[in-house]
């Protein structure tokens, strides 16, 4: 059994083991991204509103971004969620059931100048946020 400096069994033990300095090779070979991650790796999730956020834009602009602050339900974990569109805000309240997926930024960051808000709230009740917005559905009755 070879155990000389360019071995094939050396090179390849320690191309392995230098493999694991690298940051991208261990998190993904640890499933890392996916136990950060609350909704753990499902495209949407479904939680409870907890409460009705403001949260304030970063610079330059100058805003009030309507969110909530809502609890999933698969785990339990509190995450804060934007609401578009034009008054969306005052179509949830309390204790609805909404959907939520991931806003899309950057390496699973927040995205524009939403500071730590890294998911959108879809649906409440059921019912599609934006089809509520616009006028063509209306809220049900729980």
């Amino acid at each position: 059994m070879g155990k000389g400096k360019y071995a094939a069994r050396k090179l390849q033990k320690d191309r392995q083991s230098a493999r694991w300095h690298d940051r991208d090779y261990s998190s993904r070979t640890l499933h890392l991204d996916i136990k950060a991650d609350p909704l753990v790796g499902a495209p949407q999730g479904r939680g409870i509103v907890l409460q009705k956020v403001g949260v304030e834009a970063k610079q330059p602009n100058s805003a009030i971004r309507k969110c909530v602050r809502i609890q999933l339900i698969k785990n339990g974990k509190q995450v804060t969620a934007f609401c578009p569109g034009d008054g969306a805000i005052n179509f949830i309240d309390e204790h609805d059931e909404v959907t939520v997926e991931r806003i899309g930024g950057m390496m699973c960051g927040s995205k524009g100048d939403l500071p730590g808000v890294r998911f959108k709230v879809l649906a409440v009740n059921d019912v599609s946020l934006h089809e509520m917005v616009i006028g063509r559905r209306e809220k049900p009755i729980r």
